[in-house]
């Protein structure tokens, strides 16, 4: 599983010329899965995405994790996360998993953030979406379930 993090003051997902999911401020999470990905995984990337300290305190450190309170998750699916551009221009995503597994998968992590309490929104799998951003720093964090 691969995760790009981004910290944002907004975030708006469109999608046919409509606004379809908004939050405030809070984390963007693009998710992206291949082979072998289960839910220990997609367990195990998300609590880490989700407690990492991103957030100025009252002294402006960025010391503060994602208050279930007052922030809000977006949860895109992203199966470039897995673009393997070694060879030619054109890039290949033959690690990233099928789009039925990947659907699967996609539903677990966002149950999965559901069932901790955390106020979310998500895009719409497999559609082609425009994602609006506000990204606040900017920051930008990517996890791989390997190096975890």
């Amino acid at each position: 599983m691969r995760l790009l993090l981004l910290v944002c003051k907004e975030c708006q997902i469109e999608i046919n010329s409509k606004i379809v999911s908004s939050i405030e401020r809070g984390f963007l999470l693009f998710v992206g899965f291949t082979q072998g990905d289960d839910f220990s995984i997609i367990k195990k990337v998300i609590d880490k995405a989700l407690s990492l300290r991103l957030f100025p305190d009252q002294n402006g450190k960025i010391n503060l994790p994602l208050d279930k309170e007052q922030d809000q998750v977006m949860i895109v699916s992203q199966f470039t996360l897995y673009a393997d551009c070694k060879k030619g221009r054109r890039p290949s995503f033959v690690k990233a998993i099928n789009n039925v597994e990947g659907r699967e998968l996609y539903n677990k992590t966002v149950d999965y953030i559901k069932n901790l309490g955390y106020r979310f929104q998500t895009g719409v799998f497999q559609e082609d979406m425009k994602v609006h951003l506000i990204n606040d720093g900017p920051t930008t964090i990517i996890l791989d379930s390997e190096d975890l």
